[in-house]
């Protein structure tokens, strides 16, 4: 059992720069925003399928998701453009910020793992070759309970397994449907912005704990909470 509060990182975006991927749907598409419009359908059906009950890994859906798109804007979508975007998605950046928010959260004494809705490297992944890997007790995905993010059965695989308490849980996100999720379970949440994301402000949703510019700066606010 954890005797420490636990920190909950979601990955693309949040730790992983996606803007990687930008070049490529310029490439394709020549017209901007398809990037956003493509991440934004694949957290779309990611969440129908999970409501409807198939499941294909996040990857899959993301090149079925590009198809889509071509066939929307009238673009020839490729096998190779498919190939290209699955070799991508593995191998985003991480964000400058991270290691040093990590280090704070480390030095706080919080335990921290990482729940993705992508499935894990056959080998060593990004976070590892950026020499982070061990600064994380565990890393979870949504694949082996093959729903995706946020239905709660991938917050209870995270909690059942460290034995955590909801109420010194953190997730941190960069995507407000997370954050509502996570806090839907009873977590506590903090939603990184990074200038292109926002809370949603309605009543009856619940809103994020903290809000932040980045890892770097969500630390150090839940990190001063302790």
């Amino acid at each position: 059992m954890t005797d420490r509060s636990l920190i909950v990182f979601d990955v693309n975006e949040t730790l992983l720069d996606i803007s990687i991927l930008e070049p490529l749907f310029a490439d394709i598409f020549a017209a901007p925003g398809r990037m956003r419009e493509w991440f934004a359908q694949l957290i779309l059906y990611s969440e129908a399928l999970s409501l409807a009950g198939p499941y294909v890994p996040f990857g899959k859906l993301g090149g079925g998701v590009l198809r889509m798109l071509g066939q929307i804007h009238g673009v020839a979508v490729t096998d190779d453009h498919v190939r290209q975007l699955g070799a991508l998605m593995t191998d985003m950046p991480v964000h400058a910020d991270v290691a040093v928010g990590l280090a704070v959260l480390k030095d706080a004494g919080f335990s921290i793992v990482t729940l993705t809705n992508s499935p894990n490297s056959s080998g060593p992944d990004v976070l590892d070759r950026a020499g982070l890997g061990s600064m994380f007790d565990q890393r979870f995905t949504v694949d082996t309970v093959q729903r995706f993010k946020p239905t709660p059965a991938t917050y209870q695989l995270v909690q059942d397994t460290m034995k955590a308490t909801p109420d010194t849980t953190w997730l941190i996100a960069a995507h407000t449907w997370d954050t509502i999720g996570a806090q839907a379970f009873g977590w506590k949440a903090a939603l990184v912005t990074r200038g292109v994301n926002a809370p949603l402000v309605l009543d009856g949703i619940p809103q994020p704990t903290l809000v932040a510019r980045d890892v770097g700066e969500v630390a150090r606010a839940i990190a001063a909470r302790r």
